[in-house]
């Protein structure tokens, strides 16, 4: 267990409350946390206190700590930090998202049966994908393919090395 001051626990505390969600770079010996003026390793303990008590949820990726703070730690933080029901993390607030403006969309909310590609991208591409089947080069029923060895026991299938 490590003892943690209370002016740096409640700075903690605030900041996880406020956003909902807190990330943590793994390295012990950073001297301060980048968003809160607390050294890292105390970040990460009480990040990790509030995680085996089920308050937060911890995601690790790419050598950073990524905690997202869980309905029950709202309740706590919310208790401890001695805060109204009103207030709520920025992660639970709900935003008001202005209507999107781009291009039309058909009645199924795409671009078109091809988007805006054409059939097959064939004016991009000058006509790369073609039908063999229309042109008669698609070999016939009777197409009996044969692979020679160039020199016999080698590759697969041509049998043990001859002495």
């Amino acid at each position: 267990k490590m003892l943690v001051p209370k002016k740096n626990r409640l700075e903690v505390y605030r900041h996880l409350f406020q956003e909902g969600v807190m990330v943590a770079k793994q390295d012990y010996a950073l001297p301060k946390h980048p968003e809160v003026p607390v050294p890292n390793l105390q970040v990460i303990k009480l990040l990790q206190s509030l995680c085996s008590r089920g308050f937060v949820t911890k995601q690790f990726s790419w050598m950073y700590y990524y905690y997202y703070l869980t309905d029950e730690g709202v309740d706590y933080l919310r208790e401890y930090l001695h805060l109204p029901e009103e207030i709520v993390p920025n992660t639970q607030k709900k935003t008001n998202r202005p209507q999107r403006i781009g291009a039309p969309r058909d009645e199924r909310g795409g671009r078109g049966e091809r988007g805006d590609r054409g059939a097959f991208g064939g004016e991009r591409r000058g006509g790369y994908r073609r039908d063999d089947k229309e042109k008669g080069t698609a070999p016939g029923g009777g197409f009996q393919p044969t692979f020679r060895a160039s020199a016999p026991g080698l590759g697969r299938g041509g049998g043990a090395p001859q002495a």
